[in-house]
């Protein structure tokens, strides 16, 4: 039998870009693909993905382990609205812890040579920038919550079952694929549905957060070497780009790409103001080289928007929790 690797979240920016260089540059594994499409794109997944369309915060995954001789998992599968997570609680912990603790459960069972989580900054929350694996995670909102609930189930794991692990903080990843359609996620993509109809560019508060954005090409051989390489067992490495940037200035950046933009600036949420990682670790481990400057792949990246189908905007009817809630989500 072939050997196989799976990938959960396929339809996304990370699944769909990693399942693409995956079948290029691995041809020897056959790729087998898990999402639920509420937030991916069906058209996104490459033909020779064999797809299965599930909910693994609860559908039984065993069928696909015992299917396939699946030796590596990316578990890319996540809803991450970091501001949208105080008010969605329940979901958010559902879509990203309990269906981590799924994953688990299947790679302990079926062993798994090693298994890839993609975490999220948001686990460090407020502390000095730049932001060190060796510091202590003290998430401010829900998803990062849950994000390191997921990271610290994944090392019991792994002393407890002998699961081999590498877990990923990326950040502020953007390019191809990415879901430009959802309004609670995803800055840059926000701002290009916004351009193109015609609304102004949105920024919460006044612009002077911080962010080190990251452009997905750069990030995939890394992603490769997270799952074959000694060096990243059992590491926790942050991965992205090694230049920190205003949200104010990267907005200015796309307007010129874009042929003009206005800015409208709206009421500050809850959210860490200064957010960008250390990256030694990376280039050391997994071989990470920021190659794209954030110009360069904005001009790639709407590029690829403009050929997209006119599709709605995704917006949440109602929410767990309206008190506190942002004047502009009501």
């Amino acid at each position: 039998m072939k050997k196989s690797i799976l990938i959960t979240g396929v339809a996304g920016l990370l699944g769909s870009r990693m399942a693409r260089w995956l079948l290029i540059n691995q041809p020897e594994y056959s790729i087998i693909g898990i999402d639920n499409l509420s937030g991916g794109y069906l058209e996104n997944v490459p033909e020779r993905v064999t797809f299965y369309q599930a909910d693994i915060s609860k559908d039984n995954l065993t069928h696909v382990f015992e299917i396939y001789s699946i030796e590596y998992v990316y578990h890319f599968a996540a809803y991450a609205a970091e501001g949208l997570s105080p008010f969605i609680r329940q979901y958010n912990y559902a879509i990203n812890l309990g269906a981590t603790a799924n994953v688990i459960n299947k790679c302990i069972q079926f062993d798994v040579k090693r298994l890839i989580f993609t975490s999220s900054m948001a686990v460090y929350g407020i502390g000095t920038p730049p932001f060190d694996e060796k510091d202590q995670p003290s998430p401010i909102d829900p998803y990062g919550v849950a994000k390191y609930a997921c990271e610290m189930d994944i090392q019991i794991a792994g002393d407890q079952h002998g699961l081999d692990w590498c877990i990923i903080r990326p950040h502020n990843v953007y390019g191809d694929n990415q879901n430009i359609w959802d309004r609670y996620r995803n800055v840059l993509g926000i701002w290009m549905f916004q351009k193109l109809n015609g609304q102004p560019f949105t920024i919460f508060g006044d612009g002077q957060q911080q962010r080190a954005f990251s452009y997905m090409d750069d990030c995939l051989m890394p992603l490769w070497l997270a799952a074959t390489s000694e060096k990243s067992s059992k590491q926790i490495i942050n991965l992205g780009g090694t230049t920190e940037t205003t949200i104010l200035k990267a907005a200015n950046i796309l307007s010129e790409i874009v042929g003009g933009a206005e800015v409208q600036l709206l009421e500050a949420r809850h959210e860490v103001k200064h957010a960008f990682p250390t990256y030694q670790k990376s280039v050391d481990l997994i071989d990470y080289k920021d190659i794209t400057p954030l110009k360069d792949g904005l001009e790639k990246m709407w590029q690829w928007a403009l050929k997209q189908p006119k599709r709605p905007r995704q917006e949440w009817i109602s929410y767990e929790l309206e008190k506190g809630l942002y004047q502009y989500w009501k």
